[in-house]
């Protein structure tokens, strides 16, 4: 197995476990509870990765020299010196702060794609008619395709030669949790599939590429025959709070960056 693809599954995993435990929750207090300590681990890495004396010292004298801009306001030449230096010295304070950026790249990008996986779609609801599609790597075959118990498929594949795509139309009866099989002559694939009212992890499309594992690590790779990739279109899902509902992003970065903004001074961080 490649190393990424051992990363990407255990990361799967453990989002799959640890958000299952907040299934019951309401979202806006779980996501707030995840936005809390994705804070503190962000604060933490800046602070084992960044030099913090000198990010302090850069901000003393871009402090000094803003004022320096009001006092001087009547001379030009103390003005443009003045504008130069805040020009180098915010540049000298993103390099500052590059590396504890880079390392955080990797793990927040994972976790904001898990939890999109769980905030930001809802299982497909009971009696509503959904899309499965099929990607294939090359000339269309005809695949059987096999639901779980629950499920039923409403149309024959409706084949588009040109994208090299097939699409049905499927209708869940009840609430299900389960695999839908797509079988070729050469080879067998599972996509997972789940209808409900109950918020759980959901993975949209699963992928047979390296590359778009990162983006949909919520299933392992697709293996063998010629399929690209499997979707389900989940509907997407938001947050309410106080009866307004909006895009899960925006509250979780709303209590992040207040945590971080509450926390610094007590974890001794300088942003």
């Amino acid at each position: 197995m490649n190393p990424l693809d051992g990363l990407l599954r255990l990361t799967a995993f453990l989002a799959r476990g640890a958000l299952a435990l907040l299934a019951g929750w309401p979202p806006a207090l779980s996501l707030a509870l995840i936005a809390v300590l994705a804070a503190i681990g962000m604060l933490w890495t800046v602070r084992r990765f960044s030099d913090q004396a000198a990010i302090r010292a850069t901000r003393r004298r871009l402090r000094a020299h803003l004022y320096e801009l009001r006092l001087f306001a009547d001379e030009p030449g103390l003005i443009w010196r003045a504008q130069w230096q805040l020009l180098r010295l915010n540049l000298r304070y993103l390099r500052l702060m590059l590396r504890p950026a880079l390392v955080l790249a990797l793990p927040m990008i994972l976790l904001l794609i898990h939890l999109d996986g769980f905030y930001g779609r809802t299982p497909l609801p009971v009696g509503k008619a959904a899309i499965l599609t099929v990607q294939m790597k090359k000339a269309l075959n005809r695949p059987e395709l096999h639901v779980p118990a629950g499920i039923v498929v409403e149309t024959p594949a409706v084949r588009v030669e040109s994208e090299r795509q097939m699409s049905w139309r499927l209708r869940p009866l009840r609430e299900v949790s389960g695999r839908l099989r797509l079988v070729l002559p050469d080879a067998v694939f599972e996509k997972q599939i789940e209808a409900g009212e109950q918020r759980r992890y959901l993975s949209v499309r699963r992928v047979s590429s390296l590359g778009e594992l990162l983006r949909h690590p919520g299933e392992p790779r697709l293996s063998g025959g010629g399929v690209e990739w499997i979707e389900v279109r989940y509907p997407p899902a938001g947050v309410r709070l106080c009866g307004v509902e909006f895009h899960w992003l925006v509250w979780f970065l709303l209590v992040s960056l207040t945590a971080m903004w509450v926390l610094k001074e007590r974890f001794r961080v300088a942003l």
